[in-house]
């Protein structure tokens, strides 16, 4: 029986309309860890596509202040708070993130909220902020969370450990760092941004946006020596031949096994 998934909710960049911006669900023995929401209330239908309760989900990680990644969980915020004022969460909602995520999360909160609704905030709904390094407990996992030495906007990534030993480690959305190293090398999951193609960088051109590419993350796979690794955060442009091309491309570098989700694909683990 298995007792850990991906539950990948969307799988694209943050201009994309043919698929919903990039977030998913880490399950350990039933135990759900939402990290990041997109950027709407789209979050919504894919929670509902997914047939995931937001009963079920007490714990989130949000990487950074992004919109493809921040608005979304104002939507996720009121819909659990309306879920716990009509009796139907038990209950506490933990969100971790950085300070200036946490930040932004409050203000959004006491402008779009309606005051009893922003009275949950600190009640029911407890924002943890973290430092670089600084481990926690969510969801049954022990993670660790690292800053991602971004020069675009503040972000986190995470190593979380699985009850049963697995290591998963989520960069966010930007090429790798090496302060990252000791929290994603040799893990056994790794989740990496690929904007696009190598070969259609010109096309795209990942570079310019502080992206990486699909030879990228495959190199980058096998320098680390980690065992799997899922594909996310692309262009929507060429989804109907995505997971067959990224994953060839990938594979040029990294022998491992490479997972190219679709959005609402689940992954056994």
């Amino acid at each position: 029986m298995t007792h850990n998934r991906f539950i990948i909710l969307g799988t694209g960049n943050a201009m994309v309309t043919r698929c919903y911006n990039t977030c998913f669900i880490l399950q350990d023995h039933g135990q759900n860890l939402l990290v990041d929401a997109g950027g709407g209330n789209g979050i919504l239908r894919q929670m509902e596509d997914a047939h995931v309760s937001f009963a079920d989900i007490h714990h989130m990680f949000v990487t950074h202040a992004h919109t493809d990644h921040i608005l979304g969980v104002i939507w996720v915020i009121r819909k659990i708070i309306s879920m716990q004022m009509k009796g139907k969460y038990e209950g506490v909602f933990h969100i971790y993130s950085h300070e200036k995520v946490l930040g932004i999360l409050r203000m959004m909160c006491q402008t779009m909220l309606t005051p009893k609704y922003y009275t949950n905030i600190d009640q029911t709904v407890l924002m943890h902020e973290l430092t670089d390094g600084q481990q926690f407990c969510a969801a049954s996992m022990e993670i660790s969370c690292f800053d991602i030495l971004s020069t675009k906007e503040k972000q986190f990534g995470f190593s979380a450990l699985t009850s049963d030993g697995q290591r998963v480690a989520c960069l966010g959305d930007e090429p790798y760092n090496e302060h990252s190293r000791p929290y994603v090398e040799g893990a056994d999951w790794l989740l990496s941004e690929a904007f696009c193609l190598y070969n259609d960088r010109e096309r795209f051109q990942p570079y310019e946006k502080s992206h990486s590419t699909a030879l990228d993350t495959g190199r980058l796979a096998q320098q680390l020596g980690v065992k799997n690794l899922i594909i996310y955060h692309t262009e929507d442009k060429t989804l109907a031949t995505r997971k067959a091309n990224y994953s060839r491309e990938a594979a040029q570098a990294f022998k491992g096994r490479i997972f190219v989700p679709d959005d609402l694909e689940v992954i056994d683990f």
